[in-house]
């Protein structure tokens, strides 16, 4: 009796696996696939979704870099530091000139070499009237500076701005960000560091105007 109990109970248990297994096997059947056909389906799914899209839609330029690098940029800036050169340099020599001026009035004073008081008082206005000029010389010059640079800006960020339209019609990025200092991104994976290329094609695009 033990005996047929026990047969009993271990056909039980394989019948219950048997359905188990066919139920298994039916519902794998319904998506077409076995579970480890279903496995790899997953895998290759998502290697052919990383394919096409490797990344977030997000890509960052190092502006340093660029303007160190682009040559529209590099032009503009040496024009900007040779005009700024030539204001200094013709300051200084107004001032030089102007020293010496000063030092040979202070010695006059010194030796009373003046026939008279109101004629050191007009030396002294002249010098004065001088020194004047050449500080508003010197406001004038740095508005003038501060114009060109703010000139000079504007033109190279309308270029960059209407490069990167043009350059994202393929490209398709959501976002493109400026990196300035490593301020603003801390840390990025690889490719979305896109300056080199924008650069390359900033210059190319620069040499054919």
């Amino acid at each position: 009796m033990i005996m047929k109990k026990t047969v009993y109970f271990i056909a039980n248990g394989i019948l219950a696996a048997a359905v188990i297994l066919l139920y298994i096997l039916y519902f794998c059947n319904i998506k077409n696939t076995d579970c480890n056909a279903n496995s790899e389906t997953d895998k290759k799914d998502k290697a052919i979704v990383e394919k096409q899209n490797p990344l977030v839609p997000i890509a960052y330029i190092n502006i340093d870099s660029l303007l160190l690098n682009y040559n529209f940029a590099k032009e503009a800036n040496e024009k900007l530091l040779a005009r700024s050169e030539r204001s200094e340099a013709e300051l200084s020599r107004k001032m030089e000139q102007w020293q010496k001026d000063a030092t040979v009035f202070q010695q006059k004073i010194q030796s009373n070499a003046f026939l008279s008081r109101e004629r050191a008082e007009q030396e002294n206005a002249q010098l004065m009237k001088r020194r004047q000029d050449m500080e508003q010389l010197n406001g004038k010059l740095s508005e003038e500076l501060l114009r060109e640079q703010k000139k000079m800006n504007e033109r190279l960020r309308d270029t960059i701005n209407t490069f990167l339209k043009e350059y994202n019609k393929t490209r398709k990025y959501q976002v493109i960000l400026s990196n300035t200092m490593n301020d603003n991104i801390l840390y990025s994976e690889q490719g979305y560091d896109i300056t080199e290329e924008v650069i390359r094609l900033l210059n190319e695009r620069y040499t054919k105007k």
